[in-house]
């Protein structure tokens, strides 16, 4: 079963958001976590509450369907960051040859897709453990 957690307009160019995303993709959930809440990067706490969100959403897809499910085994599948807004602020700053540019704000979407599936790389290993 897999459950799916946007958020979107975060504070934070995504660029910055993919160096905290790609320490976590394809962790258990409660490592993942774990490693966001030492992380000394600032993106690291938005990314860790989306999959907290991704946590609760998959326990109510599972409760819909009757289903007993447990946090321990839900592992993140998937999760990437997009492009959001870019506001334009009235401030300006100083550039070379008395220039002035525009402040800008970047923003970002981030999703997660958490799953209690068997993960495909321990499905190959014991395939290629039991041709061996």
């Amino acid at each position: 079963m897999e459950a799916i957690a946007r958020a979107k307009n975060v504070k934070g160019s995504s660029q910055k958001m993919k160096l905290v995303v790609d320490l976590v993709r394809g962790m258990p959930v409660s490592e993942a976590r774990s490693v966001l809440e030492f992380s000394g990067k600032r993106a690291a706490h938005p990314v860790r509450m989306v999959i907290d969100a991704a946590i609760a959403n998959a326990q109510v897809l599972a409760e819909q369907d009757n289903i007993s499910i447990d946090v321990d085994d839900l592992w993140v599948k998937e999760v990437f960051v997009g492009k959001g807004t870019t506001k334009h602020r009235r401030r300006v700053r100083p550039a070379p040859m008395g220039r002035a540019y525009r402040e800008r704000r970047h923003y970002s979407h981030v999703t997660v897709v958490v799953s209690s599936e068997k993960r495909e790389a321990e499905t190959r290993k014991t395939k290629k453990a039991a041709k061996a």
